[in-house]
């Protein structure tokens, strides 16, 4: 599915496209990006009808403001009450790197990043939260996942995703592309 341009108008197809992607292939997680909670909330309901489980990633704690969690608590309980799994972690392209980029100019994080961006903002944020989900044990190495992610707000990004965790990051393969804008 390619959708003319990015954004939260195509979450709803995105997020039909991944979902019906996951059960045709057998697929048990889709992992989902969600800052505020609304993308999390949608799929969560729908992994609840459809009986495939869902992981939301969340941006660390600390974001934008120190010690506070962009997810709206609301949201949390809601994604929680339809049997979904919250992940609150550390940006595996973004944490240390940041860091080094404020005090040296550049990371190799926001290289890899960068490039990845080459396919949109959604699939280098696809390809983190893979690793992130793995970081922390929430899925297999050797499971197949779909990821949904988006450009600034909402889902118009889903692949299919051989995940790894971080310190193996170059094994992750992007085995298939679901959905994705064409321009971003």
């Amino acid at each position: 599915m390619l959708h003319e341009s990015a954004g939260a108008q195509n979450t709803d197809a995105t997020l039909q496209a991944a979902f019906e992607f996951a059960e045709s292939r057998k697929i048990s997680t889709v992992v989902v990006a969600s800052t505020r909670g609304d993308t999390g909330v949608k799929a969560a309901e729908m992994g609840a009808q459809q009986g495939i489980g869902v992981i939301v990633v969340t941006h660390n704690t600390g974001f934008e403001t120190a010690g506070q969690q962009q997810l709206d608590v609301e949201a949390r309980r809601r994604i929680q009450a339809a049997g979904a799994r919250v992940h609150t972690g550390t940006l595996v392209l973004r944490g240390v790197g940041s860091a080094i980029r404020k005090k040296f100019g550049a990371s190799e994080e926001e290289l890899i990043a960068s490039v990845l961006r080459l396919f949109g903002q959604g699939m280098k944020v696809c390809v983190e939260m893979s690793a992130m989900v793995t970081d922390a044990g929430l899925i297999p190495a050797s499971e197949d996942i779909v990821c949904v992610a988006g450009t600034s707000s909402g889902a118009d990004t889903a692949a299919l995703i051989s995940p790894a965790p971080s310190n193996k990051f170059f094994e992750i393969k992007i085995r298939e592309l679901i959905a994705k804008p064409k321009n971003f």
